[in-house]
């Protein structure tokens, strides 16, 4: 590479980094396997530990609500005490968090681990990337390592259904979450050999409290909401609900007090990046919904076993992938607005389709339904974050992708916690109303907390009522399923309406000449130890 007199060509890369690229690769791969495992294992979960509604959907989204909590002072704290260390301590914490979650004995215990498993995540995510940058200093090596590492979460999001599905046919639930110990094991062992430290003591410690207020905000607002749609308004859920917007405003106004915030409100000055983040979040919030009802519909409803099931959801996968990938070719031919209007547009169809199934035979419908939907939200995925980073200026640019990476596990918690909460208010509604005479008290409420659990006492009641259960349960689960479709039919909707009027002028920008990734990377200080 030829460059000016006096300038120094950047460091190329060397065998050692290329084998701690696959090392930070494996991480990224069950990241991305988890968003599916977890889906296809909550029939046999429920059934097991006998979760309730409102339970189940903790278990689910406790996760990413922490992840999203905890992504931006992660960042932060791996500045300070090093990316790799945080990387490794994440790592154990991650390993052990997964043994718990395998073998939790009761809901509670569950979602405990899996609120470790949100956290250790959170350290994950920032250090592999930043650290990619770090080791890769020539702009096409770290073109090609940036681009292998996202194959990387591609590849796991391809084969998650298949290897979830496969343990479970084999083992029992737990087994999906023992799929990450072997995985940070080779971490715990390679990563000190392979990967570069890097610590920057200048920067300032991250404030713990808006992080804390901020989680405990959201988990307020988000319990006020389920209990709402499953007891109506009453003083606990009302209180919740005070308490989240009570902190959400604290929070604002720390922001605006501290010199250096958790969140960066300045980045709200430009419109279009409050614009840009909110539909992204919105986007997720559908995709995650869908998928979450669709999963189940394939094995409690249809009967699928769970690898049949993740066989049957491989074409959503490819499908946004498919949109993903397909979208920035087609910026050179159409808008930006239209394309993401169009996109939207594509998803609402797709959330239509998931209306007309009415029952156990509708199989083409839901798989349908579910890849339509996952191909008009792809083109929202690939370049909403590219429209973020854009709109704020180059020195806030790490700050904006941190917020989108945030804002992307916030939609999809938020997805199961609010959408997923009004599905199941239909579920109990309607089968409290629809309920089969004879049945005891006792196995009603078990039956009213899911699906899954209804599935599992029917098998045990006598032929006919059994079967009149189920059948009931499986009716009101689609009246369910049929709700959430139409609110994300609405959302994306209205997302493209706000597409085509909100970012008409809107363009994502290309990818920063050599000589500004040069500069970037001379940026970083490199030390191997």
């Amino acid at each position: 590479m030829s460059t000016d007199a006096g300038t120094a060509a950047p460091p190329r890369a060397t065998r050692k980094e290329w084998l701690g690229l696959a090392v930070l690769a494996l991480p990224t791969m069950l990241i991305a396997m988890d968003l599916t495992v977890l889906h296809l294992a909550l029939p046999t979960l429920t059934a097991d530990l006998r979760p309730g509604n409102s339970e189940l959907l903790w278990i689910v989204d406790i996760y990413g609500f922490l992840i999203a909590g905890f992504l931006i002072p992660m960042g932060a704290i791996g500045d300070r005490i090093g990316r790799r260390r945080l990387l490794l301590i994440g790592a154990a914490a991650f390993g052990v968090a997964s043994v718990f979650s395998a073998f939790a004995a009761n809901p509670a215990m569950l979602i405990a681990a899996r609120a470790l498993l949100g956290i250790a995540g959170a350290t994950l995510m920032p250090s592999t990337l930043s650290l990619i940058r770090i080791m890769f200093q020539d702009p096409k090596q770290q073109g090609a390592a940036i681009g292998a590492w996202t194959g990387f979460f591609g590849l796991g999001t391809v084969i998650g259904p298949l290897v979830g599905g496969t343990f479970l046919e084999l083992f029992w639930w737990g087994s999906v979450f023992l799929l990450g110990v072997p995985i940070m094991l080779l971490l715990i062992v390679f990563g000190p050999v392979v990967l570069p430290e890097y610590q920057d003591k200048s920067v300032s410690r991250p404030d713990l409290i808006s992080a804390l207020m901020s989680i405990v905000g959201i988990l307020a607002l988000i319990f006020g909401l389920k209990r709402i749609a499953e007891d109506g308004l009453r003083l606990e859920s009302g209180t919740a609900i005070v308490v989240g917007l009570v902190l959400a405003a604290l929070f604002l106004s720390r922001q605006r007090r501290l010199e250096q915030p958790l969140v960066d409100l300045a980045l709200f000055r430009n419109g279009l990046y409050g614009i840009a983040l909110s539909m992204l979040v919105l986007a997720t919030l559908i995709s995650a919904a869908s998928q979450f009802f669709v999963m189940q519909y394939l094995q409690l409803v249809y009967g699928l076993s769970p690898i049949q099931a993740g066989l049957w959801s491989l074409p959503t996968t490819v499908a946004v992938m498919i949109g993903a990938m397909g979208a920035p070719a087609l910026l050179s031919r159409m808008k930006l607005s239209t394309l993401l209007a169009g996109a939207l547009l594509i998803a609402a169809v797709g959330m239509v389709v998931l209306t007309r199934i009415s029952g156990p035979s509708d199989l083409a419908l839901a798989v349908a339904g579910a890849a339509i939907t996952g191909l008009g939200l792809g083109p929202m995925v690939s370049l909403g974050t590219g429209l973020i980073v854009g709109s704020a200026p180059p020195e806030r640019a790490g700050a904006a992708s941190a917020m989108a990476s945030t804002g992307t596990e916030l939609g999809a918690a938020l997805g199961v916690a609010v959408i997923g909460s009004v599905g199941f208010a239909v579920y109990r509604s309607n089968l409290s109303d629809k309920l089969p005479e004879g049945i005891s008290a006792h196995v009603a409420e078990v039956a009213k907390d899911s699906l899954a659990a209804a599935v599992d006492v029917a098998d045990k009641l006598p032929g006919a009522d059994g079967s009149k259960l189920l059948s009931v349960a499986r009716e009101a689960f689609v009246h369910g399923l049929q709700t959430t479709a139409i609110v994300g039919a609405g959302l994306a909707v209205l997302l493209a309406l706000g597409a085509a009027t909100l970012l008409r002028n809107a363009q994502v920008p290309g990818p920063p000449p050599p000589a500004e990734v040069d500069d970037m990377a001379k940026s970083l200080e490199k030390t191997d130890s």
